[in-house]
């Protein structure tokens, strides 16, 4: 085996997590910095915690609202359609 390769090992290396909580454990930084723990993590704690990454829950949002602004257009338009046939064939 190759000598001198390997990344330096922290057995004591510091977890700090976005809620504040530290952990102690090993790995190859020293200092790691997690979103998520033990101590808010959904499944753990029965609480629901909404982690948005780049506004996709935002874009969805946006992108359903467009949606439905559109079908009520169309709705709209299809009535028209609807009523305007339906005088043609009155008058005929």
């Amino acid at each position: 085996m190759k000598q001198d390769i390997h990344p330096t090992y922290y057995t004591t290396a510091k977890a700090i997590c976005a809620c504040g909580a530290i952990y102690e454990t090993g790995s190859t930084r020293e200092v790691l910095n997690v979103e998520l723990c033990k101590a808010c993590h959904p499944f753990y704690t029965g609480k629901q915690k909404l982690v948005d990454t780049e506004g996709r829950v935002e874009k969805f949002a946006a992108r359903a609202a467009k949606k439905a602004e559109t079908a009520e257009a169309r709705k709209g338009k299809k009535i028209k359609a609807t009523t305007r046939v339906r005088k043609e064939k009155t008058e005929a």
